[in-house]
């Protein structure tokens, strides 16, 4: 495998807690693991349709409530 380039991100104390590695090295280590990528995992969300009822359109309400905003 080729040289990966990353960073280490700590806390105020200096610990590591996190590694950033630049999105070309993630997707070459995606394709060594066989790893699926994470637009590839689908949810059907139908077993939720009509759930909660609604008392006026979905995009009427979020332009109300976006307007209240401004």
């Amino acid at each position: 495998m080729s040289k990966i380039r990353k960073k280490i991100l700590t806390d105020a104390e200096q610990r590591p807690v996190a590694v950033q590695i630049d999105y070309a090295d993630w997707l070459k280590i995606e394709t060594v693991l066989d790893l699926e990528p994470e637009g590839a995992m689908t949810t059907d969300l139908t077993r939720y349709e009509g759930v909660l009822p609604l008392t006026e359109e979905p995009l009427t309400f979020q332009t109300r409530v976006r307007n209240e905003w401004s």
